[in-house]
Parts: structure tokens; sequence; C-alpha cells
């Protein structure tokens, strides 16, 4: 029993330091909600307001769980800089919504309904489900694959082997999805209810409002929404977005390639994948190579059509070179029927990709019709389209990569270092040719120079080859020759063979491209330029999809939007080329959905409008939706305002400075208010995001502001500010190996002010940051001793009279030194710097301070002063523990969030240089006494007793002498007041004068 006590008073006074600031934390927050610190409008008509106004933003979280310290870093970001703007006086906006459009929601409760009709009794309802005994996830993804199954077309030949293994493999030993419900804290007899999409949109936004007012984010929180239809007002303005977008042109339907969901029958954006964000249609051409012969297994499609190897390519213009084909010899390939009785020989994968794209019978089901290995397949003769050969033959090349292209690939000797080497490899190993049963004159065949590269010549593979001493196809410089001669070849290559001889390859690449397709010798193709799984599972392919498509990439619309991009803030180098690059590649974007979340497109309301497409304007949204929803997350009830009366007249009134709707029943003075909210808060002056989103969301929201405010640039973002992912001590944050944290464990375990200090110390730049366990957690000891030494020293009697000494001086000076260096790096949102600025540096001056006054003591003003700033600069950063020492500790008025930036001087860098050089002197001045203290003894004698030093005589110069004093007049002579500063040949000048 007396064990039992001791551990449990021990374990109070382990936390007693936390929950006291827990204490803090809550009693702020209480004041700041009874006060509505955080609810601020625009000034009133005919009111000013000179202190200016910040409005920032951070994209909307989906809400499809809850809230973690990744989410958390990107928000302190936001946080802290609207908390800098809210302390210097301005108004401040921070709003946040929530995001429900799209796959992930309605895919998770998919996925649930299946693990509930899989692994459930029904005979007993509302029983968890019993998973079988596999390595956790490994069963379930079996189940998942083989409901996959079930609606995906199948190989017949190969079986769903394949398909399986990868969705097995891509689930791993991720959990369920009813023990990611259950992990995140939600008991099991509730897990049930998440079958329903619906279900979702009520649980988790009350709980990211409550981690994120918890975490002590300054938030409006009347302005909040949530996406998707089920909020009629946001679900209007949507609307008003696209039907404005589409009467300025900027919205088509066509045909086009995009990245495809076969499960959920639709394209599959970067927020519907479960991985692949960020990959793109990658476009080959498919040279068909003709059987002139079907020798052993072909042999049993002789009479069924034509046959054809397709061939993906990236250089068309080179089919004039080919000598041969390759296949991977243990590779598993088909032959299917294509159009016009046509018979393709390429891999499943690559086949399936191919039907979704109008070049196979029945789209998404590629039939099968003989199954083959790449064995069977080499020796076949085959006619290459362009090539000067009658016959080239099919040859077995190792290092093919089914999981691109078809798995066929035509070989041009002439340009290609890859396949130089292998066939020269062929030709000069008879074992090599034995082995795959490769006969002699199939490799028989001579370099034909198609191009001529300036400084390579016209066999630019085996030159190539020769001066990197490349030999075998292992070799490691093989990437680097691919590279180089196809950059060369592209912008400085001439064309020697065929109608266009003496053209560059860049004029005539897809002249001769065109000419194959009209041909009919060859097909365009496209798959995703790396592997991409859907979030319900499947993976994705390339399918020309009829849908609704934003003309992203458009010339004049391009130009509009680097034009925003040119004037906005994006705080880093890095960031600013990410965005230029992102803008030149981004093209057509589809916009619409068939399957999911979100609001319908107005004018084809069989789709929705997807999830990356809903959310580039919303931040105007925030401006008004407190007018609209009242303070309703989903804008329910009996407001004052209806979603049927915010018509397309009334938002073009509010947003666009058109004419006041007539016959609106929204009163004359609202819409008049709502238009001057806008118009006050507008632009938004930061974006805070993670810079995985520049390549999608950021890049949307420009294009869109330039469209909605065509010839308003006063209405563009301002800036953007982009960070690195969130390491967590040091390795990625994953559920799977435990090392993760909910925003809300993290506020429970470190609280607000630790968490928030350790994540302004993670890092600011784009790199990848790393919040530190401890860190944190020192960062509770360090705030509660600062406390308590407040405590001591006020109630202390301390110097009083004028602060005058050196010490006094210094010490006043290293505090305007560090409101002035917070005050910057705040500004610029450096805030690890203004953390160490404001708080580490100036309690490092208060503790020289505190040794170098001695038995005088510290002066009582600079200790008051000292306080007092310190609480101001750290206020953005621990705003509870700095609330508490505001109002309970210096007695102040109000709260300290409003306070206003301290005051304080220009710095006296002569001063600081002064304090400084006396610092270094009194270490110089230990070391010497620790030195004189020491006698040297030789090996084996007995050191005398430490001297012990009682008297030191310093000696000060009050002028420079000698060579010293020569050089500083001299310097001075040459200084120039008209431009401030020493001429460029100073030193010249300086050697010179030195000279006899």
């Amino acid at each position: 029993m007396a064990s039992a006590a001791k551990n449990a008073s021990e374990g109070q006074a382990n936390t007693a330091r936390r929950d006291e600031l827990l204490r803090y934390q809550k009693e702020a927050q209480e004041r700041w909600q009874q006060d509505k610190l955080f609810e601020v409008d625009a000034p009133a008509e005919g009111e000013t307001w000179d202190a200016g106004k910040f409005f920032g933003n951070f994209p909307y979280p989906y809400m499809n769980g809850m809230l973690h310290l990744g989410h958390a870093f990107s928000l302190s970001k936001l946080e802290f800089a609207t908390a800098f703007h809210r302390l210097c006086g301005k108004k401040v906006l921070f709003p946040q919504g929530f995001h429900c459009t799209g796959m992930p929601i309605k895919a998770c409760a998919d996925k649930l309904e299946r693990e509930i009709q899989l692994y459930c009794d029904p005979d007993k309802p509302g029983s968890p489900p019993v998973f079988p005994d596999e390595e956790p996830g490994a069963a379930a993804a079996e189940a998942e694959v083989q409901a996959v199954a079930e609606q995906t077309p199948k190989d017949p030949g190969a079986g769903f082997k394949g398909k399986k293994s990868k969705a097995a493999a891509k689930q791993g030993t991720a959990k369920r999805q009813w023990e990611i419900l259950r992990d995140s804290g939600i008991p099991e007899s509730e897990i049930s209810e998440f079958r329903k999409s619906s279900h979702w949109l009520r649980y988790f936004p009350p709980l990211a409002m409550r981690d994120m007012t918890a975490m002590g984010c300054g938030i409006d929180w009347r302005r909040t929404f949530i996406t998707t239809d089920v909020n009629q007002y946001y679900d209007s303005f949507v609307q008003w977005q696209f039907r404005t977008l589409k009467k300025q042109g900027r919205v088509y339907r066509d045909k086009r390639y995009a990245v495809y969901s076969p499960l959920d029958k639709q394209p599959c954006a970067d927020h519907d994948r479960a991985s692949g964000e960020g990959a793109n249609p990658q476009e080959y051409v498919l040279i068909k190579l003709k059987a002139l012969e079907l020798k052993g297994k072909l042999a049993n499609l002789q009479g069924q059509g034509p046959l054809y190897f397709l061939a993906a390519t990236l250089r068309p213009e080179t089919m004039y070179g080919q000598t041969n084909c390759w296949v991977l010899p243990e590779g598993q390939y088909g032959a299917y029927r294509g159009l016009n009785n046509e018979i393709y020989v390429m891999t499943h994968r690559s086949a399936l990709n191919l039907s979704y794209q109008d070049q196979m019978p029945v789209t998404g089901q590629p039939e099968c019709l003989l199954s083959l290995v790449g064995q069977d397949l080499i020796g076949t003769p085959l006619n290459a389209p362009r090539s000067p050969y009658d016959r080239v033959y099919v040859l077995p090349l190792l290092t093919i990569k089914t999981n691109k292209g078809t798995g066929v690939v035509t070989s041009v000797i002439s340009d290609s270092p890859d396949d130089y080497i292998a066939l020269q490899e062929l030709k000069s190993k008879p074992k090599l040719r034995e082995k795959f049963h490769v006969e002699d004159a199939w490799v028989d065949y001579d370099v034909i120079s198609v191009i001529d590269i300036p400084g390579i010549g016209k066999t630019a593979a085996k030159t190539i080859c020769d001066e990197m001493k490349i030999k075998t196809q292992g070799d490691k410089k093989l990437e680097e020759a691919k590279k180089t001669l196809y950059l060369k070849g592209f912008y400085d290559g001439v064309m020697v063979i065929g109608p266009h001889t003496g053209k560059k390859v860049a004029d005539v690449k897809n002249v001769i491209k065109q000419e194959l397709l009209d041909e009919g010798v060859a097909m365009l193709y496209s798959e995703p330029d790396k592997q991409v799984i859907s979030r319900s599972g499947d993976e994705c392919v390339v399918a020309l999809t009829d849908q609704w498509y934003l003309t992203y990439g458009e010339d004049h619309w391009k130009h509009l939007t680097e034009q925003c991009l040119q004037q906005m803030n994006t705080y880093s180098d890095e960031a600013r080329h990410q965005f230029e690059h992102c803008l030149g590649w981004l093209n057509q974007w589809a916009c619409s959905r068939s399957f999911g979340l979100g609001t319908r497109v107005p004018w084809d309301t069989q789709y929705l409008v997807e999830s990356l497409s809903d959310s580039t304007i919303y931040m105007a949204y925030y401006t008004v939706a407190h007018f609209l929803q009242e303070g309703n997350l989903y804008g329910e009830g009996d407001g004052k305002i209806k979603a049927e009366d915010v018509t397309d007249e009334a938002w073009d009134h509010i947003f666009l400075e058109g004419p006041e709707p007539q016959h609106s029943k929204i009163p004359a003075q609202t819409l008049k208010a709502m238009r001057q909210e806008f118009n006050f808060w507008y632009p938004f002056d930061l974006r805070a995001s993670g810079k995985d989103l520049i390549n999608n969301h950021l890049s949307f929201a420009l294009y869109n502001h330039t469209a909605i405010w065509e010839g308003k640039p006063d209405k563009w973002p301002k800036s953007m500010r982009c960070n690195g992912h969130l390491l967590l001590n040091g390795e990625k944050m994953s559920k799977s190996t435990g090392n993760f944290k909910t925003l809300a464990q993290a506020v429970q375990e470190y609280t607000a002010d630790a968490m928030r200090l350790a994540l302004a110390d993670a890092g600011d730049g784009m790199e990848d940051a790393n919040f530190v366990h401890d860190t944190a957690d020192k960062g509770i000891l360090r705030l509660t001793k600062e406390l308590l030494w407040y405590d001591e020293v006020l109630a202390a009697e301390l110097r009083p009279g004028e602060a005058s000494s050196f010490a006094d001086r210094v010490f006043d000076n290293e505090m305007n030194l560090a409101i002035h260096g917070s005050h910057a790096a705040y500004y610029n949102m450096m805030f690890k710097e203004a953390l160490k600025t404001g708080y580490y540096d100036l309690q490092n001056a208060r503790d020289a301070y505190r040794a170098a006054c001695g038995p005088h003591g510290m002066h009582t003003h600079l200790v008051h002063r000292y306080i007092k700033v310190q609480t101001l600069l750290l206020a953005p950063i621990c705003p509870h523990t700095c609330e508490h020492v505001w109002r309970s500790k210096l007695h102040e008025k109000g709260s300290v969030l409003t306070a206003g930036w301290p005051q304080a001087p220009q710095p006296n860098t002569a001063l600081q240089g002064a304090a400084m050089y006396m610092q270094e002197r009194i270490e110089a001045l230990r070391r010497d006494i620790d030195k004189h203290g020491k006698a040297k003894v030789k090996k084996g004698q007995q050191a005398p007793p430490a001297a012990k030093v009682v008297h030191a005589d310093l000696f000060v110069s009050d002028r420079f002498t000698g060579w010293r004093e020569r050089v500083l007049i001299n310097l001075s002579q040459l200084y120039s007041q008209q431009i401030r500063g020493f001429p460029a040949d100073v030193s010249q000048q300086m050697v010179a004068r030195a000279s006899p």
C-alpha cells in the first residue's frame, strides 16, 4: 500500500508542471471565448482601420479521420503569423472550414461495409468483426482483391494472380478500416455507423474544431463550414463559380486521357488516391510491327487475323533505324483482340490500359486469345515500319520492365545505348544466343544512321559507349549515356535519312509521329507515369474519358496566372521554382466525377465537381459565410437568408461588383454588408500549406483567382508559404509503426504551448522538419521554471535608481535587439529564428546580465521590462502561458494577444560589439586564471598545490596606436559618404598607401 501511494505521488509530481500549464491553457481559452477575441468583422461603413488587416488561411483538412501532428505543423505556420499580426494591431481574420468532397470518405465507408459483410456475424447485429489470424492487413487485402476481381476484367490466360498480388502488396501491413477507426478512439459499438458516408460528415468536423481550439488557434468559428451539397450555401457558391467559369469558356466537354479507376469507373485525381499522387498520363507511340510468320505457339493464331507486336516508344523519329525487337524471355505476355480483327502482342497491364482508350472492341475488357511468355516470341520475323530491312527478329532483352510500356521494345542501335550494347552482347556471346535459341542470322544487322548529333556523329550510341567504356548491359553508366543522347539528339540532332533529311529533330519529331499514325502503322497509347492505387484499392489505368475539363494551360489564362505568381510572395526561391515548374506543365484538368460526395455540375447533374476543383476560391466564401450560415457548420436551421435566395446575381454583386440583384429576398443592407466584408478582407494575405499541394491545389487556386477576378490583380493572392513534411523524432510518421500522434494526443501529452514551441523549433524551410519529443518535454520544464523565476524577482527588492551601469546598458540593448530581430523573423515567417531571437537568446542575455550584476543586483526597471518584452515576443508561439503572465503576474489590462508589439529604439551596434568583446575578454581571463593555477610537472613527480589567483590587472588603452592607427586613418579617408561605403578597389588602394 505504501509503495502504491508512493508511486501515485511520484506520478502526480511528474505531471504537476504539465498540469499547471494545462490549467493556464483552459483559463486562457475560456477567457478568449468569453471575450470573442477571434471574432472580427470589417469596419462598418464610414469607419477606417489605419493599422491594416491580415487575412490568412490554411487548406481545409479532409474529414476522414482525426487531425494529427502533420496537420498541426502546417497549421502552426498560419497560427503564428496571424497571432503576430494581431499582436501588431491589425484586424486579423483566421477562418477554418472542412473538406468532405470526393472519394476518400465514400471509399472508407464502402471498405468498412465490405469488412462488416465479410467478417461480422449476421446473427449478432452490432458485434465487432472477427478477422482471420493472418498478418494484420493480409486477409483484408485478399478480400479486397476478390471484391475488385469481381468487377475487373480478367486475363483468361494468366488469371487474376498478378493483380491479386499487387493489391495485397499495396495493402501490406496496413490496418483494416475497422481497426483504423477503433484505434482513433471510436468505441466499437459505434463503428458500424461509419458505413454511411453522412456519418463521417457529422462525426469528424466537430472533433477537428475541438482540437484546433485546444491548440490555441485564433479561429473565427462563426465562418466555419463543410463542403458538399449537404451544405446548401457552399453548394450554391461552387455552382456559381463553375457557371462563371463556363461563361468565360474555361470549362468544356471533351474526350481526353485521364488517370482512371476501373473499380470506381471514374477518373482518379490526386485526392482520390491511396498512392501515386502527382502521377499523370504518359503518352507513347505504339509501333505496329507485323508478324511475317507465326511459328511455335503463335501458330495457334493462324487465320484469326493479322498479328502485331506493339512496341511503345517516345522516339518515333528514330524508327528508320530499327534492327530488331526486344521482349523479356520470362515476361508474361498475351495476344489480344484489337480493332479491325487485328491481334496485339503485349502485357496484360498494357492491354487493360489500351482497352480504356477506344483501341479494343470492348472498353475495359481486353480479350486474351492466347497467353504467352517472352521465350515463345523469340525468333518471330517482323516487318518494322520505316526500317530499310525487310524483316527483323524478336530477340531477348533481360532489362525490360513490364510495369512500363507494353513489354515490347523496338531496337534502334544507332541512337539507343541500351539497344546497341544488348545487340553487341548477343553477337559476341554464342552461349547467350544458345541459351535463348537465337540463330546467328537474327543478330546479323548493322547500324543504320538516323540522326547526326554535332560533336558525336551519326552513330551516336556506338560513339558514346566507346567513349564511356560501356561494355555490358549492367553498366550503370548506360542511364547517363541514354539521357545525354536523348537531350542532344532532340535539341541539336539533324535527320540524315528519309524525307526529312537535313531537318532538326525538334522540328520534325511530331511530324513523323503524325505520319506514322496517318499511315496506320502506329497508334497512341497512354498509361500513368507511375503506379497509382485508388482509395478503393485498385490499380489505376489511363482512360479516354468523356467529361468536363478546365482549360488550365490555355495561353491567355496561363499568362494571367504567371503574372499572379510573379507578384506573389512565396517566401523562398525553391517554392517559386516549383510553382513555375507546375505552371509549365499543367494542362487541361478533368473537373467532373461520377462517384463520391460533392456539388453537382450545375448544367450536367449526372456529374459531381471533383475535390480539387471545388476548393480553389473558397477563401472568398469565408468572408461572408457567417452572414449565410450564422455559425452553423452545416448551414442548417432557420437562418435569415435562405440558400435558394443566394442567386448568381447575388454572388456577382458580392464578389464581382455586379449590379444589385432585382427582386432579391436578401435585404439590400445585408448584401451591401457582405460586399463590404469581402472587399475589406480580400485578397487574402497568406495561405500556409504543405509543399505537396503546389502541383495541384495551390496552383489551381492561382488559376481560378485570375479567372474569376480577371482584370483585378488587387484580388489575387498576396502570398503562399509552403513547408515540408513533419518527421516525428527523426522518422516518418506512420500509424502502422506506432510513430504517430494525433493533435489531441500531443496537446494532452505536452500542453498546447510546449507542443507549439516544439513545432516552431522544428524548422521553417521546405525540407522536412522534425518534431522532437525532448524539445516539447523540456519546453514544459523551461516554461514553468521561468514562471517561478518571475515570481521570485517580482517579489524581491531589486536595485532602484538610474540604470546606467555597463551591464544595465548592455542588457537594455539586448532587449532592443530581440524586439527588432524577432519582428523581422515573425514578419518573414521564420518562426524558428523568432523563437531563437525572442526566447532562447533573450533568456541567455538575461542570465548573462544576472551574472554581470553580481552583488549589486539587477535593476528593477530592466527586470520588469524584460518580463514584459519576453511575454510579448513569445505570445504568438506560447499564448496561454503568456496570457497568464500578462494578466496574473504583470496585472496588465486586456489580452496579451492584442497588447501591441513592444516599442524599442534601434539597437546600438557599438554597444553590442563592446559587450561581445568584454565577454570574450572575461572568458579569456578565466582561461588564463585556470592555466595559471595548474603548474607543469615532470612525469613521476607530484603536482604542487594549485596557486590561487587573488588579483588581476587589466590595462585598457584609450586609442589605437601603430599600424592599427594608420590602417584606420587610411580607411576613414577612403570611405565615401555618397555611396555609404568603400570603393570597389579599396584593397588595392590600401596596399598602395602602405607601400614606401
